[in-house]
């Protein structure tokens, strides 16, 4: 059986993820740092449908509790050959004056390191010269990376470019190894991280100026980051791709 973690994967584009890998016959590994019961959720809503998943918790900013997420996954049947980087956080919208040190390596313990961490555990279990028999890592990056969040989180778009340069660089070192390593970057998605930056309605609100004249749907993400990992994107590695409704 080959096992899919899926970092965040209890809500947003991460849940999304985990229901659709699982209905492609993947054992989902869902991640959760603080909601249980939304994990368990999915974890139900899977195995209700005959999928196969269980939930792990795990705080990804936090080294030790990265490892202990990953040898628990080494515990369950199977072999890990999938990693989706999905987790990540954002604060309440601010300039780049007001933010503090304390903020910025908050969001940069999550998104960034918890991201490489992540990534050098996956290795080690995919990668031909650890025994492995490959696999594919997809991060999660954001539209933000390129437009940098002026006025509301030029902390968190920054950590995202950061996750951009992770996925080329990563993607060279191991295509050697079997491992694919590409990312996509979604844009104004209706998710609940947009409650965090303190504007809930924040996709209404500027949908008008996305090209296609909607926000997306995590659904649409789940299915590009569901064809990065499958074979019909056997070719493709050190990709990002753009996600925004043409924005």
């Amino acid at each position: 059986m080959n096992i899919a973690l899926v970092t965040g994967g209890s809500r947003g584009i991460g849940r999304s993820t985990s229901l659709l890998l699982a209905t492609l016959g993947w054992t989902v590994a869902v991640n959760y740092a603080r909601r249980a019961d939304a994990a368990e959720e999915v974890v139900e809503q899977i195995t209700g449908q005959g999928g196969r998943a269980f939930a792990i918790q795990a705080d990804v900013s936090d080294e030790a509790q990265v490892m202990a997420m990953f040898a628990e996954i080494d515990r369950h049947p199977g072999q890990l050959t999938a990693l989706v980087n999905n987790a990540g956080i954002l604060f309440q919208q601010a300039t780049l004056e007001q933010l503090t040190a304390e903020r910025i390596n908050r969001v940069f313990a999550t998104n960034v390191t918890g991201s490489f961490i992540c990534c050098r555990e996956a290795v080690k279990r995919m990668a031909f010269h650890h025994g492995g028999k490959g696999g594919g890592i997809v991060n999660v990056s954001s539209a933000a990376a390129r437009t940098g969040s002026p006025g509301e989180y030029v902390d968190y778009a920054a950590s995202k470019g950061a996750m951009d340069t992770l996925t080329k660089g990563l993607s060279l070192e191991v295509a050697a190894q079997g491992i694919r390593v590409n990312g996509v970057r979604p844009g104004f998605i209706y998710t609940e991280m947009h409650a965090d930056g303190g504007e809930p309605g924040r996709v209404d609100r500027v949908a008008s100026g996305i090209p296609m004249q909607r926000g997306g749907q995590p659904e649409e993400i789940a299915r590009i980051i569901a064809w990065l990992l499958s074979n019909d994107a056997s070719y493709v590695t050190g990709t990002i791709v753009d996600a925004a409704g043409g924005r």
